[in-house]
C-alpha cells in the first residue's frame, strides 16, 4: 500500500533537514502536500537567484584589444572613436602613469613619452612639450603608425616614431614608456650594459636589458637604432639618452621602467660596496628563471644558450662572479698573469719614485 504524506509530514521532513528527496517514489501526496513542496521548491530558486555570483581569483588585464580591420576610417569615425569611453579610460591611465613618472624622478622638464596601440594602425600618444606630472587626458593624441596625427588638439610626440619603431617590428609591444631614469640612464651614459644572473625579479620580468647606439633623438635613424634592439629586448638603454621599455599593455610597460631603474640602482650600490667580483646566481638556476619567464608567455633569445653562456659578465666591470652548484665563487677570468702582475709593480714604483724625486 503506497504511503500517503500530508503538508504536515512534508513540513516534518523538511525541518529535520532530509529534504524533497526523501520522499519516496509514487508515494501518494494530498494536496497540502503539493502546495508545501511547491513554495519550498519557490523558496530554494529565490534564495540561489540572491546568492552572490562566485569570486572567481584572478589579475587585471588591462592589455587594448581590438578585432583586426575595424579601425574607424572617415573623421568622423574618427573623432567618435578618439572621443570613447574604452580611449577616456586609457587616456586617463596614461596621465596617472605620466605623474607617477614624474614623481619617481623619471622625467625632467617635458622629457618622457607614453604610447598605447589601439588598432592595426591606431596609436595613443603624449603630446609635445609637456610635463609627465601635469598632463590632462584632453592632452592626447591619436596617431598612426607612420606618425600622422588623426586626432587631439595638442601636437604628438616627436618620438613617437621610436615606439612605432618597436611597435612594427615587434607585435607583442602593444604599449612603450620612454624616460631618464637617473640610474638606468647612468648605465646607458657610461655605455655599460647592466649584467644578468643577479635579481630572480629581474630575470623574469625584464630578460637580458639591450642596448642601442646613439642617435638624435625623434629622427628616423634612432627610431630604427631603438627598433631593432627592442626586438629581442623589452627594455632597452638608449646611450647617450635614457631607457625605453614596451609591453602589452601600458602598466606593464611602466612596470619594466621601474624594474630597469631599480635593477641599475641595485647593482650600482653593490658595486660601491663591494667593488669588484659581485655575486650571481648559477646558470642552471638562471635557466629556471627563463622557463618560468617564457610560462609568463615573455619570450627570450637566451632560451637556447647553454648554462655557462647564461650568466658571462665578462664585459661588465667591476666585474661578477658565477656562482658554482657548490656554492663557491669562479673566477670569470682564470688566474692572473704572473708575468704582468710583476711588470704592473715595476711600473708603479718606477712612477711612485719619479712623483716622490
Amino acid at each position: 500500500m503506497k504511503k500517503v504524506f500530508t503538508g504536515r509530514d512534508v513540513e516534518g521532513l523538511l525541518r529535520e533537514g532530509k529534504g524533497l528527496d526523501s520522499i519516496p517514489e509514487g508515494a501518494l501526496l494530498t494536496p497540502t502536500a503539493k502546495d508545501v513542496i511547491k513554495e519550498s521548491q519557490s523558496r530554494r530558486r529565490r534564495v540561489e537567484s540572491d546568492a552572490p555570483e562566485p569570486v572567481v581569483p584572478g589579475v587585471p588585464d588591462y592589455e587594448f584589444k581590438w578585432a583586426p580591420g575595424s579601425d574607424p576610417k572617415s573623421p568622423e569615425e574618427i573623432a567618435r572613436f578618439f572621443r570613447s569611453k574604452e580611449l577616456t579610460d586609457l587616456k586617463e591611465r596614461m596621465v596617472d602613469i605620466g605623474d607617477r613618472m614624474w614623481r619617481k624622478n623619471y622625467t625632467d622638464g617635458n622629457g618622457g613619452n607614453l604610447t598605447i596601440r589601439v588598432g592595426d594602425n591606431l596609436v595613443l600618444c603624449t603630446p609635445t612639450l609637456i610635463s609627465k606630472g601635469f598632463m590632462r587626458p584632453e592632452d592626447m593624441a591619436l596617431i598612426d603608425l607612420d606618425g600622422n596625427q588623426l586626432a587631439g588638439t595638442r601636437r604628438r610626440t616627436s618620438e613617437c616614431l621610436t615606439h612605432m619603431a618597436i611597435m612594427k617590428r615587434q607585435p607583442k609591444a602593444k604599449a612603450c614608456c620612454h624616460a631618464h631614469p637617473p640610474h638606468g640612464t647612468a648605465f646607458a651614459v657610461a655605455g655599460v650594459r647592466p649584467p644578468t644572473c643577479m635579481i630572480p625579479e629581474a630575470e623574469v620580468f625584464l630578460g637580458e636589458i639591450g642596448m642601442a647606439d646613439y642617435q638624435t633623438p625623434g629622427t628616423p635613424a634612432n627610431a630604427k637604432a631603438v627598433g631593432e634592439a627592442a626586438i629581442e629586448h623589452m627594455s632597452v638603454l638608449m646611450i647617450n639618452h635614457g631607457v625605453i621599455t614596451w609591453g602589452k599593455d601600458i602598466e606593464d610597460a611602466y612596470w619594466k621602467m621601474e624594474n630597469t631603474d631599480a635593477y641599475c640602482q641595485t647593482v650600482l650600490l653593490a658595486a660601491q660596496l663591494k667593488g669588484k667580483d659581485l655575486l650571481t646566481i648559477t646558470g642552471s638556476q638562471a635557466k629556471e628563471l627563463i622557463e618560468l619567464r617564457s610560462s609568463l608567455g615573455m619570450e627570450d633569445k637566451r632560451a637556447g644558450w647553454k648554462e655557462c653562456e647564461l650568466c658571462d659578465n665578462s664585459e661588465f666591470r667591476p666585474g661578477a662572479v658565477c656562482e658554482l652548484p657548490g656554492g663557491q665563487p669562479g673566477a670569470p677570468g682564470g688566474e692572473l698573469d704572473a708575468n704582468a702582475e710583476e711588470l704592473v709593480k715595476s711600473l708603479t714604483e718606477q712612477i711612485m719614485g719619479q712623483l716622490s724625486g
